[in-house]
């Protein structure tokens, strides 16, 4: 996939470009409704598949107090995108000059002009230009002037509501990681590094890989059934996958109360990743966070979480994960 950073630098003339145009945050059953269309079409018209997006999200810059917190990283989305099999990814930056754009000079410079798509799919909530005002109705009339055809999707809906990034964040503050499987097509991830921590589940005898996460968006407070992807050459290698329980809370056992910290016990792993670039698949929750009584207690209670996590993995493998071996 060929990533440009904004539509001023496109050094070429795309091919029959098939354009979608959003932001595409968490890349979710939704979106890949929408890409999906994008692509099928590409291939048709043997053209290429396009999408328009922004970095950073434009509410950080005109709304910073009330934007939301992403579920994706620029690095996650764009591997998801190019997963998709997206052939160009136009990522705009977006700064306050920009949003000043009116909606009719987007279209006809921004889209028209620098990108000269053949056809244009776009979500049914799409809004462009100063204020948001540009509609639906302003790019319907307008592309086919210019000479692309318009195209809106509907939305795609799963239980009887939206797939949408709002409702993922809403499940993801719950916990309910399962459900937002769902919605994703994927495990929710978080990406980081490992760092030092404590070292207080050593010293209980369950050490942990603490994450310094890169994401905005993290599950609610918990003890979960994770997927521990290594992103980075070392031991285990990259791309290797170690199942882990992980917690994620404020440790109120020990009185910590600060930040959210995220520490991940790797079933059956004793090595050193201090350092290692990695991504935490949320897969199940087990339960909520607790506070002990005491340090036995909650050593007894980190040994249920294992073996509960331990069950939850025989009957649900993770994938690219060795298997466990059976109970003798």
């Amino acid at each position: 996939m060929e990533v440009v950073n904004g539509t001023g630098a496109l050094s070429r003339r795309l091919e029959s470009p098939v354009l979608t145009i959003g932001n595409f945050d968490g890349v979710h059953l939704g979106h890949r409704a929408i890409l999906e269309k994008v692509i099928s079409r590409a291939r048709s018209l043997s053209g290429e598949a396009v999408l328009y997006t922004f970095e950073p999200h434009p509410r950080k810059v005109l709304q910073p107090d009330r934007s939301p917190s992403l579920l994706t990283t620029l690095e996650q989305k764009i591997e998801l995108v190019e997963a998709s099999g997206i052939d160009v990814l136009v990522v705009e930056p977006f700064d306050l000059a920009f949003a000043r754009t009116p909606p009719l000079e987007f279209v006809t410079e921004y889209v028209h002009n620098r990108i000269a798509p053949a056809e244009v799919y776009v979500g049914y909530d799409f809004h462009f230009g100063k204020d948001r005002e540009g509609s639906m109705r302003l790019l319907t009339d307008t592309g086919p002037q210019l000479g692309f055809s318009v195209t809106i999707i509907p939305e795609v809906t799963l239980g009887g509501r939206d797939v949408n990034s709002t409702r993922i964040r809403d499940l993801l503050a719950e916990g309910l990681v399962e459900e937002v499987l769902s919605l994703l097509g994927r495990p929710f991830s978080v990406r980081g590094s490992i760092v030092e921590g404590m070292k207080r589940g050593r010293d209980m005898g369950f050490p942990t890989a603490n994450l310094a996460p890169d994401n905005e968006t993290l599950p609610s407070p918990g003890v979960y059934v994770c997927a521990v992807r290594f992103l980075d050459g070392g031991e285990p290698g990259r791309g290797e996958v170690l199942p882990a329980v992980t917690n994620l809370g404020y440790r109120p056992t020990f009185d910590d109360q600060r930040s959210l910290v995220a520490e991940a016990h790797l079933l059956d792993f004793a090595g050193d990743v201090y350092g290692r670039k990695v991504e935490f698949d949320f897969l199940a929750r087990l339960r909520g966070e607790e506070r002990f009584a005491s340090l036995d207690d909650l050593k007894a209670q980190i040994a249920r979480d294992v073996e509960a996590s331990r069950v939850w993995l025989r009957n649900q493998p993770i994938e690219g994960a060795a298997a466990e071996e059976p109970d003798p």
